[in-house]
């Protein structure tokens, strides 16, 4: 996969507060919410056979592949599952994967991801280097393949910007937004960042996550 990035460096001290924010957000994350992590994993342990974490092959800034933590919410064997449900895909231009339904998602799987709790083992992302608090959400390699093939343009700006565990996909529809609008909404992300922005974003995100509003 070959792509080509141009960096254009903007607001060199904002960049430095948006670092500051996500080692120090992160940071007392990770620290208020380990009791809840740990009980999470616990439940997890306890309702379906298979590792507590789900690690996968993501695409960062500039295309570098990254493995991206989450809680583990579909069964084992998951990915291998896919290929046998990809003709009930329900998910605008198919780029993305997205079914109501799921079968492969496991009875704990379905609150941890309507609840976005599911995500919070990227907080160790964050620390690591490889993800931002805000940023457009790193897509799956199948994702990545279909939106190059069909949106690369549009696409390799998106991979100029740090992936972030939320964003404005996430605060206006979530898995109801089609790929077409998530281009669109990175795209406005990457020309209008300011650290106000994404304090923005994280504030209405804390709101759609307490309703639960698009997530499935």
């Amino acid at each position: 996969m070959q792509l080509s990035f141009v960096s254009q460096p903007r607001y060199r001290l904002q960049f430095v507060g948006k670092r500051t924010i996500d080692i120090l957000g992160a940071g007392i994350g990770i620290l208020l919410l380990s009791p809840l992590m740990l009980a999470i994993a616990l439940v997890i342990f306890l309702d379906s056979p298979g590792p507590v974490f789900f690690r996968q092959e993501r695409l960062g800034r500039g295309g570098k592949p990254f493995l991206i933590w989450k809680f583990r919410t579909m069964v084992v064997n998951a990915e291998q599952l896919l290929q046998d449900l990809e003709h009930l895909n329900e998910s605008d231009g198919g780029i993305l994967f997205k079914m109501k339904d799921d079968p492969r998602v496991t009875r704990v799987g379905k609150f941890l991801r309507r609840t976005s709790l599911d995500e919070l083992p990227q907080l160790f992302n964050i620390i690591q280097g490889h993800m931002s608090l805000v940023g457009p959400r790193p897509l799956q390699l199948r994702d990545c393949t279909l939106a190059i093939a069909e949106y690369q343009n549009a696409f390799t700006k998106r991979l100029e910007l740090l992936p972030g565990v939320t964003g404005l996909w996430q605060i206006s529809g979530r898995s109801e937004v089609s790929f077409d609008y998530m281009l669109h909404l990175d795209a406005i992300y990457r020309d209008r960042w300011s650290l106000w922005l994404d304090l923005w974003i994280i504030w209405q995100t804390l709101i759609v996550v307490m309703t639960g509003k698009g997530a499935y």
